[in-house]
């Protein structure tokens, strides 16, 4: 059995039309002999929605029942018992009701699918899961209903239902979407003009991207080469040269000249990936391309024209943009370079060449090969071969009668290939010359002239030369090869340790300079950072023996515009720079974590503030309306003059207002102690004192004193301030005084050098895992408003013990309730207890 076709109408916001479209779509075919049912159409009470049904079999909806309610959901067995050709189910993304068979609506629209059966359906862009956040931005609603968007791109046909933002509202003001009561705040909240706008250009984007990936799979399926220019697409070529910066820039400008253009940016390494360029100016030049809106890709290839124009095609870019050749016109008689090669292959696509700055530059210095063979070595290899030809010839010519001239040519080519092992290329260039010229000197016939009689000794020696020189050749790339990977095995396995080491070490840039240090073999290093104001060094890490003011023969490696790698020692090779460079980079990736992290951190300090801030406010607007507005009545009620109270009722009415007043000012305690303790003026004066007197000292004080029994076995000696203790104590009593019915008692002894205060109730408890929480600002138990205060009062009590160097825990009362224990000095700290010693 064939599955069904599915095709969706995609609207960028509600009322747009697309039901009426889906239902217009469904007529047509009934006309045209299809067998066509409504799965499920919600016309939210819209006239004309409602007309368009008219003519339409209707699968009647299965009802549902749900906490006392009921509702209505399409009926999937109804339809595929129906078996109809086509199927019209509106809103894609709706939930369905907890006990359907299926959760979501595609997933009954799937079912359907894979019956044979073909489903038009409708959904809103605001739906799609993928742009779920970039719509919760524009609107400020974060959608619940959301549909994969799988599900809506594997769809045969997907069809833009598009409006202008005018006309939407125009069809909302003449009441068409909403009823009248609901346009006003529509209008001025979710279909305001800007967000409509937005909408509607994500969902123009978001279809453009479908049908550009659609176009990708026809070209490919048809094995398509030829560029197609129904987008601007430039393609970057960079060479990892210091003008690949002006030349980004220059392409991003052609690609925002149309709408929709795309950049991307093409960096060509070989295909051995032993030789590129500065480490750091590749990811310069990765991050410039990200800025300016474009995508940085890395091919490999011999033939650098040829991958760029690869590239260029399996992106279908419409042009190239090149930087001018710095090549000298010399050098162009040689080799043409890959402007040229890009330009003669590029067939249809236009090619830019961009002048900068370096173009044709001869003051630019020759980049030499970071593994050429060192001097050392092509100077001994020059000494090998001179020498090793007149040594040669010296022993050859005693015995010149007993061999030939092919002997004597295979002896010099074997000394020319031992050269090319020692020097390189060019010295065995040279022993290949001197060596055909001492052949033809005194071996070949006739002797002692450099004329040769027989024709066969010209082309033996004319093949020597030639093969030496091509045997040098490949000697002296392989030699360079094994130099380029040793250096390449060498600069990996280095990064690769610093990686790994520096993720799990406690101080990562120590550690980089550290390896510095000991890597390039230098006398001190350190990475510094100067203040673009005073311009003053910091040191952010650095070796024992580092000056930052010292310069002698140092390596400066940037690492930002402030900050910057420093080498102090000898002068570094030019083969380490490029290694240089990624320890810079990997410094600038631990400080720029450092940033990260900061800024985080006074994120999640702004936000824990903002929301202090906002339960403050919730809470002091319930809080303290409550004993302001027992105030309130109390004294109206007084100040009545048409209504005379006993003498019993005014007193209760001023007992109202003093109650009310104690709560106010227990509340704005509270919220004083609070604010101090957060910004850090609390400094405690503590000294000796009798902790149990001060306990009776504080009961006596409380709201229901005759509740509340302090045990002790005589005084309790403590070091605390006795104020702040009696803030600390007060409100532990208080708080238990509130929430149990019966007795509260507070225990107080002294244990070795602590003593020990503990407010015990037997009131509801908490349960272990809120013990902590309890103590967080503006908790409450059970977190409801309906007891007194602001929910300070235990966080209050552990902040003021906590700047007395004492402790506030809650415990479990055996029995049940709640035991608060404050645990504080019994003496100064670091004296001796006198019985002690």
């Amino acid at each position: 059995m064939r599955r069904g076709t599915l095709r969706i109408y995609l609207g960028a916001a509600p009322g747009v039309g697309k039901t009426v479209k889906m239902l217009g779509e469904g007529r047509r075919r009934a006309e045209r002999g299809t067998d066509v049912v409504v799965g499920y159409v919600e016309t939210h009470g819209r006239a004309y929605t409602t007309a368009e049904l008219a003519g339409l079999e209707v699968i009647p909806r299965r009802e549902m029942t749900y906490r006392d309610s009921t509702f209505t959901e399409m009926d999937v067995d109804a339809i595929l018992a129906r078996r109809p050709q086509l199927v019209l189910v509106d809103e894609l993304a709706h939930t369905n009701v907890p006990g359907s068979e299926r959760r979501r609506r595609y997933e009954d629209i799937d079912v359907l699918l894979d019956a044979g059966i073909d489903v038009i359906s409708t959904v809103n862009i605001q739906h799609l899961e993928s742009l779920n956040d970039a719509v919760a931005a524009i609107t400020g609603v974060r959608q619940r209903e959301t549909v994969p968007d799988h599900v809506v791109r594997r769809a045969e046909q997907i069809e833009l239902v598009d409006m202008t933002p005018e006309a939407l509202r125009r069809r909302m003001a003449h009441g068409n979407v909403y009823k009248a009561e609901k346009v006003d705040a529509a209008l001025a909240s979710y279909f305001r003009p800007g967000n409509l706008a937005a909408l509607r250009e994500l969902a123009l984007l978001w279809l453009a991207d479908r049908v550009d990936e659609a176009l990708e799979r026809y070209r490919a399926d048809q094995g398509i080469r030829a560029t197609w220019p129904t987008r601007e697409r430039i393609v970057v070529g960079l060479t990892g040269g210091p003008e690949g910066e002006q030349v980004l820039r220059r392409a991003a400008r052609i690609a925002s000249r149309g709408a929709g253009g795309e950049l991307h940016a093409v960096y060509v390494t070989s295909d051995d990936g032993l030789t590129g360029p500065d480490f750091a100016t590749i990811a310069a030049q990765r991050a410039l391309t990200s800025d300016l809106g474009g995508t940085f890709h890395t091919v490999s290839g011999d033939d650098v024209a040829a991958a760029i124009l690869d590239f260029a095609r399996s992106v279908n870019a419409s042009q190239i943009v090149l930087g001018s050749s710095r090549r000298t016109r010399l050098a162009h008689l040689f080799d043409p370079g890959v402007g040229e090669a890009v330009v003669a292959g590029s067939g249809d696509i236009d090619v830019h060449m961009v002048n900068h700055d370096l173009a044709r530059s001869l003051r630019r210095p020759t980049v030499r090969s970071r593994a050429a063979l060192s001097g050392r070595r092509r100077a001994a290899g020059f000494a090998v071969g001179l020498l090793g030809v007149a040594a040669l010839t010296g022993l050859l010519l005693p015995l010149r009668g007993r061999h030939d001239l092919p002997l004597d040519v295979l002896l010099y080519l074997g000394l020319t290939v031992a050269t090319a092992l020692v020097g390189g290329l060019w010295p065995a260039i040279v022993t290949a010359v001197v060596g055909s010229l001492a052949l033809n000197w005194f071996f070949a016939p006739p002797l002692h002239t450099f004329t040769i009689a027989s024709g066969q000794n010209v082309v033996a020696l004319v093949v020597f030369v030639l093969v030496a020189a091509a045997v040098s050749s490949v000697v002296h790339v392989s030699a360079r090869r094994t130099a380029q990977a040793l250096a390449a095995e060498r600069e990996s396995t280095s990064l690769t340790q610093v990686s790994h080491a520096m993720l799990a070490s406690p101080d990562p840039l120590g550690f980089l300079v550290t390896e510095c240090l000991d890597l390039f073999d230098m006398r001190a290093a350190g990475i510094v950072r100067r203040d673009p104001e005073t311009h003053r060094l910091e040191v952010l890490a650095a070796t024992d023996a580092f000056d930052p003011d010292e310069r002698d023969a140092a390596v400066v490696e940037e690492i930002d515009d402030d900050t910057s790698l420093v080498l102090v020692g000898h002068v570094l090779r030019g083969e380490d720079q490029p290694l240089v460079s990624a320890y810079a980079s990997h410094a600038a990736a631990v400080l720029t974590r450092r940033r990260l992290q900061a800024e985080a951190a006074t994120a999640s300090s702004l936000a824990s503030d903002n929301r202090a801030r906002t339960a403050l406010l919730s809470a002091v607007s319930h809080d303290l309306r409550t004993p302001l507005a027992a105030v309130k009545a109390a004294v109206s009620s007084l100040r009545a003059a048409d209504v005379e109270f006993s003498p019993e009722d005014e007193a209760e009415l001023l007992a109202s207002i003093e109650e009310s007043a104690d709560r106010l000012d227990a509340l704005v305690g509270n919220l004083l102690d609070a604010s101090r303790l957060q910004t850090g003026v609390v400094r405690p004066r503590c000294r000796a004192i009798d902790a149990a007197g001060e306990a009776r000292a504080v009961v006596a004080g409380t709201s229901d004193p005759d509740r509340v029994q302090v045990r002790s076995d005589g005084p309790c000696p403590g070091w605390a301030d006795p104020g702040l203790l009696e803030r600390c104590l007060a409100n532990l009593v208080e708080n238990a005084l509130r929430h149990a019915p019966g007795p509260v008692f507070v225990d107080v002894s002294t244990l070795g050098e602590r003593t020990h205060l503990r407010v015990v109730d037997s009131g509801p408890g908490v349960p272990t895992e809120e013990l902590e929480r309890i103590f967080q600002p503006f908790q409450r138990r059970g977190d409801a408003p309906g007891g007194d205060g602001v929910g300070l009062g235990l966080a209050v009590a552990r902040g003021l013990a906590e700047t007395m160097d004492a402790t506030v825990t809650a415990d479990d009362t055996p029995g049940g309730g709640l035991t608060m224990v404050v645990d504080l000095p019994a003496h100064e700290p670091g004296t001796v207890s006198p019985s002690g010693a």
